[in-house]
């Protein structure tokens, strides 16, 4: 009996190189292996403006999976196949929380199978920075509003992401934990030194739940993970086998079934390949 399996990746760390980047070998060799019939998608915290252009040249077969497993979403269709909703009441519970804290992000929302990104107030370096890489660099959009509040009401609110130090964030992460209708990531950013991501979803919105949902969606056997940061548990944890890069976070690397080359040194790709080749 023929075992499918499927191997999903993390990007940023991962997949990715430094220059965040999918490196020439990287593509070609994916594109080889999937061409003989592997099954390869991705798990991350993008979403699909920035994901799809960085996997541009990347023949992806599987639908990939979004923001942390807020959206699971399928490139050659262009649509949303599932999206986890945030409630309006507790949206709004989330947008005091921060105004209480004087602290700002971004919030998204999906309207007509479309991600709209939501800012207030670009009043930091690194809100500043994630706004214009994006723009420039993804040719994404977002939409300016005086307020978060006057967003929530008839829109589907799906996630917040906040960017700034380790401290303010993890006062924000303890003032939401109240909320029982949420979940919660918190991370160092992997390309500063002094930033941290803390990103809010819905409680039912995870890697794990969206790597589950594609086990069954796409009647997969074994599933087969890479990742690099904490954001990556969940994922792991969905997987039979699950594979840290050497340059992944202590936490991430005590969790993995093994240890493989670096983001830099195609780790991911080469490890597939000899997978395979054995296989």
């Amino acid at each position: 009996m023929t075992i499918k399996n499927l191997y999903v990746s993390d990007l940023d760390g991962t997949l990715l190189n430094s220059d965040k980047e999918i490196s020439q070998y990287t593509k070609d060799t994916l594109n080889a292996l999937i061409s003989n019939g592997m099954h390869f998608s991705v798990a991350t915290a993008r979403t699909a403006a920035s994901a799809v252009k960085i996997l541009s040249g990347v023949n992806i077969n599987v639908p990939v999976v979004l923001m942390n497993g807020v959206v699971i979403y399928d490139i050659q269709k262009e649509e949303y196949i599932k999206t986890e909703i945030i409630s309006e009441h507790t949206a709004n519970a989330i947008i005091n929380v921060l105004k209480e804290h004087n602290i700002t992000g971004f919030m998204y929302a999906v309207f007509d199978n479309k991600l709209v990104t939501y800012y207030e107030s670009l009043n930091t370096i690194a809100l500043q920075d994630f706004h214009n890489e994006r723009v420039m660099k993804y040719y994404k959009s977002f939409e300016k509003t005086d307020c978060f509040l006057n967003i929530t009401t008839n829109n589907k609110i799906i996630y917040f992401t906040l960017i700034d130090e380790q401290k303010p964030l993890s006062t924000i992460f303890n003032a939401l934990k109240k909320l029982p209708d949420i979940d919660m990531v918190l991370y160092k950013d992997i390309y500063a030194e002094d930033l941290w991501y803390l990103e809010v979803y819905g409680k039912n919105a995870s890697k794990y739940n969206a790597v589950k949902f594609i086990r069954d969606y796409c009647s997969f056997d074994r599933i087969i993970g890479f990742g690099d940061n904490l954001n990556d548990i969940p994922l792991f944890e969905a997987c039979d086998e699950c594979y840290a890069v050497s340059n992944a976070v202590e936490q991430l690397k005590e969790k993995a079934t093994g240890i493989i080359g670096t983001n830099d040194s195609d780790g991911v790709a080469r490890f597939i390949a000899g997978r395979e080749e054995i296989l």
